[in-house]
């Protein structure tokens, strides 16, 4: 089965740098597009970033101008460069992506989560 591994979390003083990783592994597919997420205050986890496939990057307002996304298409890897780090952004981030499967008859579209990696930013 089909896993989202994620990859450099931990902990970091504030004004600090952390980059996060994430790479698939498991079966054969397709990915468009692949994203970063946290938990949040709420329920409902809120994105961080977002890049489709041969698109632009989308951020959400907290983090514009200091975070990153970035894709390796070769390795099938996306990355979350984190600068100027505050503690607020301390959290559990996910990696999601959306998949197709070639073998398919329907060749539907499913989401995947990582299963989360801690960021703890000190004052």
């Amino acid at each position: 089965q089909l896993r989202l591994v994620e990859s450099g979390g931990g902990l970091v003083q504030a004004g600090g740098s952390l980059t996060l990783s994430c790479a698939p592994t498991g079966s054969t597919f397709t990915i468009n597009k692949m994203a970063w997420y946290r938990q949040g205050p709420g329920w409902e986890r809120e994105l961080v970033a977002a890049i489709p496939s041969g698109g632009s990057a989308i951020y959400t307002d907290s983090v514009k101008g200091r975070f990153i996304i970035s894709r390796d298409y070769a390795k099938n890897t996306v990355y979350l460069q984190m600068n100027r780090l505050k503690p607020e952004d301390s959290d559990v981030y996910y990696c999601v992506a959306d998949f197709t499967f070639p073998g398919e008859y329907y060749q539907g579209e499913y989401t995947y989560w990582g299963q989360g990696i801690q960021v703890t930013v000190s004052s």
